[in-house]
């Protein structure tokens, strides 16, 4: 950023008459130093821009601190025997306006200071008595050199529109009112970090579940991600054993569960844990239980369940990603150990485990960061459940199904924003902290 604005300045004060003209009309320098194709496809930009401001940008911007102030209004027509409405402001689309045109006048303030820097570029090879490129040239190197530009520029503006644009949109929302409470859905406005205190205020309702939903977020993720980790990796080892026979056909059958597409498999394991559902019924008959286990209407009955059956359908992707790890663990290590007396479980945590968290830390992290996010498994299981009275989020929700809840089920759209922002907010700790501290990044040459 430093070195564009030294650029820029060079560009207006020791720029040539034209090169200086370019702050105004764009493109003029290009055009006066033998680029005249592209210099007229950047004027081109700056019309397009005039245009929009005049048309819509200016509105847009001068409605966005307000987010409008005209009501729908509701008249009684007398003659027709009905009320009749009178469109007032839509705040949602105000600050999708605002936000938009944001994003545009930084995009000429992008170009602006790219072809200030380009002009003063080619006027010094001009002075230099050097060869300027034609438009001709620079479309061939499009295609040549600078191959990377026109590869990546389609997937940069994919990223912009979809993904940069809503979440900067989303997160503007964290401030507003947008929500059902107080009829807040049509007409809303800038309410600054009052939806933050609410979360983090635990004397309140919203707070109160935030932190619950927070703390059994947390627990789910790391149990979710040892335990799978873990018994993957036993599996995994006392499979490739070299007493172990059939090795293939049990990685066959371990496999096979893969196979079948999640969210199956959790509907079925839903259905058949109801209080009719097959597992209750079975149990009732072979006389075990005399009433239906509650495993979705209780709480510790349905985390607890969810954790199990959620090994059974992590634990063969895990098997799979440590046994080519397991096999390139160099076998004269275990033979020396052996010698030197060391028994299994030394072994495994002198030489397999230390071995196997220093190749898979970085998989560890994705696998905690998706655990946190896993909304398949919570809310096709028990759909956040069981929810108290009062509550808007289940004894089991993670913060992306309570998420989920509130913008999708009970439009409270101004907390999910901020629930979206605090997940992001501790994921992005979380991640940063585990990884620049484990000894994958501190000591990478370590396995070499």
């Amino acid at each position: 950023m430093e070195n564009s604005q030294t650029n820029v300045r060079n560009a207006l004060k020791y720029g040539d008459l034209y090169t200086r003209l370019s702050a105004l009309v764009m493109g003029a320098g290009l055009m006066a130093h033998k680029q005249i194709v592209k210099g007229l496809l950047v004027l081109a930009c700056e019309i397009a821009f005039i245009y929009y401001m005049i048309m819509k940008g200016l509105h847009a911007l001068s409605m966005l601190p307000s987010l409008g102030t005209e009501t729908q209004g509701k008249v009684w027509n007398e003659a027709k025997q009905i009320y009749e409405y009178t469109a007032g402001d839509n705040s949602q689309q105000i600050l999708l306006a605002g936000v938009v045109c944001c994003f545009v006048i930084a995009a000429i303030i992008l170009l602006w200071i790219l072809q200030m820097r380009h002009s003063y570029h080619l006027q010094k090879k001009l002075e230099a008595g050097e060869h300027v490129p034609s438009f001709k040239e620079d479309i061939r190197n499009l295609f040549d050199k600078n191959l990377h530009i026109t590869l990546m520029t389609l997937p940069c503006l994919g990223i912009l529109i979809f993904n940069i644009v809503p979440l900067v949109y989303m997160i503007s929302m964290a401030f507003t009112t947008y929500s059902k409470e107080d009829e807040h859905l049509m007409l809303f406005d800038w309410n600054g970090l009052t939806q933050f205190k609410r979360i983090l205020n635990m004397n309140g309702n919203i707070g109160r579940q935030f932190w619950h939903v927070l703390a059994w977020t947390i627990v789910w993720a790391i149990f979710a991600t040892f335990l799978n980790y873990i018994m993957g990796m036993v599996l995994a080892m006392i499979i490739n054993r070299k007493d172990t026979k059939g090795k293939a056909f049990w990685r066959f059958c371990f496999v096979l569960s893969i196979a079948v597409p999640q969210f199956v498999t959790l509907m079925i394991m839903n259905i058949m844990l109801q209080p009719s559902g097959a597992i209750n019924v079975l149990l009732q008959n072979l006389g075990l239980t005399t009433a239906p286990l509650p495993f979705w209407q209780n709480k510790l009955w349905a985390r607890i369940t969810i954790i199990v059956i959620n090994l059974w359908v992590g634990i063969p992707y895990t098997m799979l990603q440590v046994t080519g790890i397991l096999q390139n663990i160099p076998a004269e290590l275990y033979e020396a150990a052996k010698m030197d007396g060391a028994g299994p479980a030394k072994i495994f945590f002198k030489i397999t485990l230390p071995y196997m968290l220093f190749v898979t830390t970085p998989y560890l992290i994705a696998s905690f960061v998706g655990n946190i996010n896993n909304f398949n498994v919570i809310y096709l299981l028990s759909g956040g459940g069981p929810t108290y009275v009062g509550d808007t989020a289940g004894q089991t929700d993670l913060l992306v199904t309570w998420l989920y809840k509130l913008t999708v089920d009970q439009q409270y759209y101004n907390l999910g924003a901020v629930i979206g922002i605090m997940t992001f907010v501790i994921l992005t700790i979380v991640t940063l902290i585990t990884y620049r501290n484990s000894s994958s990044y501190k000591n990478e040459e370590a396995f070499m």
